[in-house]
């Protein structure tokens, strides 16, 4: 897994210069990558932007001839020379124009393309990136991949990239047609390029990473927001709102004094920018002027020295505004390129093995799994799970009941050892045929928006109404979903908003009774459900779990009562198995367990 920045390094922004050649390295073969299925339009692209520039900068010569030859020639009543500069300067201004037109239209083809390319990847690719990823590396900060980070880059593209390289070439052709014109004049310009060297790599330097520093600043701010507004109902239950306040200020306050600093940065380079054209412009002046009444050279080429050296130092603040977008989405570009270049924990296999229809046998052959190398949760564990048994796991937070569970539904790979089903090892099988032959119903019992059905039917998008319906009978859902005001077909809202805890769970229940699976893990999924709504459910879990295995993890005990079989779990192992009625017949940590529910309901 990568980590140069990737969920370990995501806040840091000093790095050492091996890394920093590495974060740029992956960067630029990113942008490789995305400018790739492009690259007609950019070579394109380019063709316009040098004939477009090479025509702007043709006006100062343009205006040299004419005053140079057009006005001797007028003495002879000879137009020509000036019709033709006059002419010529109108033509070069006019195409000119319109092909900076078609530029900015070919620019925003591709910047789309790209955008479009690079907003699908991430969401792709974060989306087959394993358990582990999401539970380490927060929404805010995807959330921030996803919009500041992506208009960072959209703003380098749409308007960066034209400063840059019309920038660049202007500068370029301004500089030659100057030495063309009068080498003199070229050489005093050569002479400020060392100072203007020096400053910018001053600003260069310090920029870079206050940038960096801003990216880091912007996704703070964001997951801050993003975590505040999903978990609002424990925000304002526990009067956190004032906490948040002060959090927030202080994030708001980091990120206003980075960007500060950087414009301090503008501050200091931009009129020292201006002090350095100034000067050259006042030296070719001085010196061509001279020349000028000795005889040495003419006043039109005088002229266009001058402004040659003028327009040659007018993209430098262009330039520097190019190089605040560059910085900020060079910064974003190295967070995405973390993201897309995390490798999922656990990987699909190179050649998967099919198993059509899985019977349900499930085994953990010495598997061991730890979550941290100095934390081991499972130690050497070995279980068979018949086909078709219904288990309940029991035992204290943290026995590694879950870890289990997650197992079995590979969220995670055993770091030692494997688990198999019917045989196959879980790391061999096929993709769609472990999803469909396992799935796990979790104490979040998350709804999409949508309607009922839709979520009903998550796991088979294809199924009849009628088959919705009797899934949804079955865990004894239908009932309130038909006194909702559209029955199957109203819209949850936002993430369920419309129903309560215990109706989330029951629809939960029907979208994976409507899956049928071989294996069904409940991973405490009955604890929103009151009394009744427990009971009913049980009652539809007894027939509905015949003939499939099942595993249960719950602290109720009363869930437990449906199992065939219960294993107490504690530190990793199984330290009581058996069935519910021998376990609490018995003098064990189950018969405790029980013991102690039953006085509760008294």
């Amino acid at each position: 897994m990568t980590t140069v920045t990737g969920v370990q390094g995501e806040e840091r922004h000093d790095y050492s210069k091996a890394e920093s050649r590495a974060l740029r390295a992956r960067s630029l073969r990113l942008l490789g990558s995305l400018l790739t299925p492009v690259r007609r339009l950019l070579w394109t692209t380019l063709a316009i932007i040098v004939i477009s520039t090479a025509a702007q900068v043709a006006g100062p010569a343009l205006i040299a001839y004419g005053i140079d030859q057009g006005l001797p020639a007028l003495l002879d009543q000879n137009w020509f020379p000036v019709a033709f500069a006059g002419l010529a300067y109108l033509v070069t201004g006019l195409a000119g124009a319109f092909l900076v037109a078609g530029y900015i239209r070919l620019a925003a083809r591709i910047s789309q393309a790209v955008l479009i390319d690079l907003r699908t990847r991430v969401f792709l690719h974060t989306q087959k990136l394993s358990l582990e990823f999401h539970e380490s590396y927060t929404s805010g900060r995807i959330i921030s991949r996803q919009t500041s980070d992506l208009d960072s880059i959209r703003e380098l593209l749409d308007e960066g990239i034209n400063q840059l390289v019309r920038g660049v070439l202007y500068m370029v052709f301004t500089a030659a047609a100057l030495v063309w014109l009068d080498w003199v004049s070229g050489l005093v310009l050569v002479a400020t390029l060392v100072p203007l060297a020096l400053l910018t790599r001053w600003f260069q330097v310090r920029s870079q990473q206050l940038f960096r520093r801003s990216r880091v600043a912007s996704a703070k701010l964001i997951v801050h927001f993003v975590e505040t507004m999903t978990g609002i109902r424990a925000v304002q239950a526990f009067r956190k709102e004032r906490r948040n306040e002060r959090e927030f200020g202080d994030l708001v306050e980091d990120y206003r004094d980075v960007n500060a600093r950087v414009l301090g940065l503008f501050a200091v380079y931009n009129p020292a920018l201006a002090l350095i054209g100034n000067t050259a412009v006042a030296v070719v002046l001085l010196i061509g002027g001279f020349r000028v009444v000795d005889g040495g050279l003419e006043v039109g080429v005088l002229l266009a020295a001058v402004l040659y050296t003028k327009r040659f130092f007018d993209p430098m603040e262009e330039l520097a505004m190019f190089y605040n977008s560059y910085q900020s989405a060079a910064s974003a570009l190295e967070k995405i390129s973390g993201v897309l270049e995390e490798e999922p924990s656990v990987p699909d296999p190179k050649r998967p093995v099919d198993l059509w229809t899985a019977d349900g046998n499930v085994r953990f052959e010495g598997v061991e799994f730890s979550y941290t190398a100095d934390r081991p949760i499972l130690p050497h564990f070995d279980l068979d799970l018949p086909a078709g048994q219904t288990v309940a796991l029991v035992g204290s937070t943290g026995a590694g009941k879950s870890t289990l569970a997650k197992l079995i539904a590979r969220f995670y790979d055993p770091t030692g050892g494997r688990v198999t089903l019917d045989g196959v090892d879980l790391r061999d099988l096929h993709p769609k045929d472990l999803r469909r032959a396992i799935v796990m119903v979790t104490q979040e019992a998350y709804l999409f928006s949508g309607s009922v059905a839709d979520n009903i039917a998550l796991g088979r998008p294809d199924a009849p109404m009628d088959e919705i319906v009797r899934a949804a009978k079955a865990v004894g859902a239908h009932e309130f979903i038909e006194g909702l005001p559209n029955g199957y077909d109203t819209d949850v809202n936002k993430r369920g908003g419309r129903v309560s805890a215990g109706q989330r769970q029951l629809i939960s229940f029907a979208r994976a009774f409507l899956a049928n699976p071989a294996v069904l893990i409940l991973d405490e999924a009955t604890s929103s459900l009151d009394i009744p709504s427990e009971r009913a459910v049980q009652e539809g879990l007894q027939s509905l779990l015949a003939g499939r295995t099942a595993v249960i993890i719950a602290h109720r005990l009363s869930t437990v009562a449906i199992a065939d079989r219960v294993l107490v779990m504690e530190h990793g192992r199984v330290v009581e198995d058996g069935s519910p009625a021998s376990l609490i017949a018995g003098t064990g940590r189950f018969a405790s367990l029980h013991a102690a529910w039953r006085d509760s309901l008294v």
